[in-house]
C-alpha cells in the first residue's frame, strides 16, 4: 500500500513535469532549475537525496549550456518532481517503520 502510494505520487509528479515543458526560454529554465535545486537541498536536509535527481539536474544544465532551453526546462522540472517525491518518501516513512515492526 505504502509503495503504491509513493509510486502514484512519483508518476503524477513526473507526468506533470513532462506536460509542463512547452517552449521554454532561458528565464523559464532558470526558474525551473532554481526550484529543482531548492527541492533537492531540502531532500538533502532530510538525508534522502536520490541519485536520479542529481543526474537529471546535470542533464538540465548540459542542455541549457547547449542552448536547448526546452529540454533543459523539462529536465529541471523532472528533477524538481523527483526531489519532491524523495521529500515525500522521507517524511512519510519517518514514522511508518513503527507500523512494520513485529510486536
Amino acid at each position: 500500500m505504502r509503495n503504491a502510494t509513493l509510486m502514484s505520487v512519483l508518476v503524477l509528479a513526473l507526468l506533470t513535469a513532462g506536460a509542463a515543458s512547452a517552449a521554454g526560454s532561458e528565464d523559464d529554465y532558470k526558474a525551473a532549475y532554481a526550484a529543482a535545486e531548492a527541492a533537492n537541498k531540502e531532500s538533502g536536509k532530510l538525508r534522502n537525496q536520490w541519485t536520479t535527481t542529481a543526474n537529471t539536474l546535470t542533464a538540465a544544465k548540459k542542455a541549457a549550456e547547449a542552448g536547448e532551453f526546452d529540454k533543459a526546462t523539462a529536465s529541471a522540472k523532472e528533477a524538481e518532481a523527483l526531489a519532491k517525491a524523495s521529500i515525500f518518501q522521507a517524511t512519510s516513512e519517518k514514522t511508518r517503520w513503527r507500523d512494520m515492526e513485529i510486536r
